[in-house]
């Protein structure tokens, strides 16, 4: 099979029900559409996904973040999507749920992957030979923040709707310290744990704190990664989003594997929104994931975790990337830096794949 892109976060459904876009329409369309409102293009950036671009890109496979935000975050103000209880929480993470349910029902061009079985079936569809047409999305569950989740036993619910992939944090969450509030597990995020461990669901380290990533890295022992995270070395003041070299070692001894979010933010000490898009550029880009194959021995731990349209647009993306068809160019750019056939193949996606084959039941 010719390569294919494995993207560890879209924020999809969010992108519909809290600003309006279409996932089925390019990530052009959408640019036209919304410059006729500048202040939502300052607020939520040029628009960069789109399902017509994840397939020209060959992005087969995305984890499809439900997200809601909590409304003491200072990113609360005037959005849709936003909790101030857990059972709020609930109720607008099932929103989501029913939105990926909805947009695969009415479209053949999109699957949920809720198993093995399911990940085959999209990825037959990328097979030597197969047309453009033919060509299919698959979507895993990812909920980004664990608060919809009312209590841990409530995650057999969860599981049911599809929900194969659990971050405990985004920002601080009943179950966890995250970005911007610092702080462990608690006592409701060792219990949750526990029981994602029982269910074998993947647990994204993304957005948790350093405290509370490496007490979950001690006791989680299910499959595992960090599904869109740099390393601290790019940003070395975001301890609270960015990774410690020793992090993702850690991660690399699990075996996971980290997402690299082509994002200045998260790239460029110093950068902030409204700078320069050319602050970076693929170099940079090739640079983090060069240093994650650096610290922990090979290629086998590091993908892609694009979070594009995730709250920014192309203009804070490195230079050379303006829609998620862009991702594609980091193969081309491996290569020339002397990386291996096999080991580009891996950092696309077949690092991603094996972490979610080890979190999806057979059939």
């Amino acid at each position: 099979m010719t390569d294919i892109i494995v993207d560890g976060h879209q924020d999809i459904a969010w992108n519909y029900l809290n600003c309006g876009r279409d996932f089925r329409r390019s990530a052009w369309s959408k640019r036209r559409q919304e410059r006729a409102n500048p202040a939502f293009v300052t607020r939520y950036g040029r628009a960069m996904l789109g399902l017509p671009d994840d397939i020209l890109g060959r992005v087969a496979v995305v984890c499809a973040s439900i997200y809601v935000a909590p409304s003491w975050s200072k990113f609360a103000a005037g959005e849709r999507m936003v909790y101030s209880t857990p059972d709020e929480a609930y109720r607008l993470a099932r929103q989501q749920v029913d939105y990926y349910e909805r947009l695969t029902e009415e479209n053949e061009a999109i699957q949920l992957i809720r198993t093995q079985a399911d990940l085959d079936a999209v990825l037959a569809t990328w097979a030597d030979g197969t047309d453009l047409s033919d060509h299919r999305l698959g979507l895993v569950l990812l909920l980004e923040g664990a608060d919809p989740v009312l209590e841990p036993a409530q995650l057999e619910e969860w599981y049911a709707r599809g929900l194969r992939i659990l971050g405990l944090a985004w920002t601080a969450t009943r179950y966890s310290g995250g970005t911007g509030a610092p702080g462990p597990l608690t006592d409701l995020g060792r219990a949750l744990l526990d029981v994602m461990a029982d269910a074998g669901m993947i647990l994204d380290l993304s957005h948790m704190t350093p405290e509370g990533s490496h007490e979950a890295l001690d006791r989680y022992e299910g499959p595992l990664f960090a599904g869109h995270a740099n390393p601290l070395r790019f940003r070395k003041d975001h301890e609270d989003r960015n990774l410690s070299d020793d992090t993702i070692r850690r991660i690399a001894e699990r075996d996971g594997a980290v997402g690299i979010m082509p994002y200045n933010l998260f790239l460029v000490n110093g950068w902030k929104l409204g700078d320069r898009k050319d602050a970076s550029d693929m170099s940079t880009v090739i640079g983090a994931i060069d240093h994650v194959c650096q610290i922990t021995g090979s290629a086998r731990h590091v993908g892609l975790g694009s979070d594009f349209d995730g709250g920014f647009g192309a203009e804070a993306t490195p230079a050379g990337f303006e829609t998620v068809s862009d991702l594609w160019s980091i193969g081309p750019a491996l290569a020339e830096r002397g990386y291996a056939p096999e080991d580009i193949t891996a950092i696309l996606g077949g690092n991603f794949l094996r972490v979610l084959r080890a979190g999806l039941p057979e059939d």
